[in-house]
């Protein structure tokens, strides 16, 4: 499933490159405020007919800050990794932008309470050690390493958008397994498409409007918004499954995924380094999978939870049983020390008639 979400980013990179070599067409605020309409419409009016704790107003009444800064945090780190195309150059964005790995793991420790063991650091070694294969295949097949204008801005916004990624996703590990997924996007498609409206009208508005409609256009953006809200919708339930520093060790293979697109639609340099980087990457990601990591149990309170509800009362089953069949155990012990005691007595009396 996280090679599946390769799938969906090499669709969006694709698409974006199409847009921006063949049409000159740089919108990347317009792109994500057509994907956050999608969620809202979905799960934002699923949200609408919910019932209880679970519905819109209930959700905004209590926690409606705490969305608002996760949207922001998601429209922002969006922003950021395509505006550093137009600084720095495609080595830099690849290498900085693994960026995301160690800052998942340092705020999943601290936040989420996951302890990780050394075959996951060991893994996310190998996964690294795969990314610099990629990088290094770049440079010998002499791919057009894109804009050098302001290397340190744009290596700075890389930064910032792997910690704000980052910061995104751990909020989404903790949302969709203690409350729900159809919450999480709901709020994010609702608050997104709002930040995004305004800084789309702020930002690009000179740009669209001077952006020539073709039928090509619309259907190479409709292409993106589909491969960006199937991303946004099947994440949850890998991070759900795993955890999000797994998922993002498995997006490793998003840019060779559009390495090999872009060897038949871009006429891309084949180098065998890929083939080697591809490699080392799904041997990392495995490897990290194999061990689980050491979580907190959390009890959610959300139906969506299915399984975790029924284990969590498996477990309260079980502890219940292990306590009763502790008490019993105790009270046998007692119960044959008083006849211990009895016996002795008993002795102790006979020996003193004899004497």
């Amino acid at each position: 499933m996280g090679q599946g979400l390769s799938a969906l980013i090499c669709g969006t990179a694709v698409t974006s490159q199409y847009l921006a070599t063949v049409y000159y067409l740089n919108t990347p605020m317009l792109q994500s405020f057509i994907n956050y309409i999608l969620l809202g419409i979905t799960y934002t009016t699923a949200l609408i007919f919910r019932r209880g704790d679970g519905n819109i107003l209930q959700i905004l009444k209590t926690k409606w800050w705490k969305y608002l800064l996760l949207g922001l945090t998601d429209v922002e780190a969006n922003y950021a990794v395509v505006k550093a195309y137009q600084y720095t150059t495609l080595t830099s964005i690849q290498l900085l932008d693994c960026f995301i790995i160690p800052v998942l793991m340092i705020l999943s420790w601290f936040f989420l309470k996951t302890r990780y063991r050394i075959i996951h650091y060991v893994a996310v070694c190998i996964c690294l050690a795969g990314v610099g294969a990629m990088v290094g295949a770049d440079i010998l097949a002499g791919q057009d390493q894109g804009s050098s204008s302001d290397i340190l801005l744009g290596d700075g916004l890389v930064l910032v958008s792997a910690t704000l990624y980052a910061i995104s996703n751990v909020c989404q590990e903790y949302t969709v397994k203690n409350l729900s997924r159809v919450e999480f996007l709901g709020m994010v498609g609702l608050f997104g498409s709002i930040i995004s409206a305004i800084q789309l009208g702020i930002l690009e508005h000179n740009e669209v409007s001077r952006i020539q409609w073709t039928w090509e256009i619309a259907l190479i953006l409709a292409g993106y918004a589909v491969c960006m809200y199937g991303f946004y919708s099947f994440m949850p339930l890998v991070i759900k499954m795993s955890s999000a520093t797994a998922v993002n060790l498995s997006l490793l293979t998003g840019d060779l995924f559009s390495l090999f697109c872009g060897l038949f639609l871009f006429q891309y340099a084949f180098s065998g380094l890929y083939i080697v980087s591809l490699v080392v990457i799904l041997v990392g990601f495995i490897m990290f999978n194999t061990v689980p990591t050491l979580n907190p149990a959390l009890a959610p309170s959300s139906d969506e939870e299915g399984w975790d509800n029924h284990a969590a009362e498996f477990d309260n089953d079980s502890t219940q049983g292990c306590v009763d069949e502790i008490t019993c155990a105790q009270a046998e012990q007692d119960q044959i020390k008083s006849q211990v005691n009895e016996r002795q007595s008993a002795c102790v009396v006979i020996n003193s008639v004899k004497m």
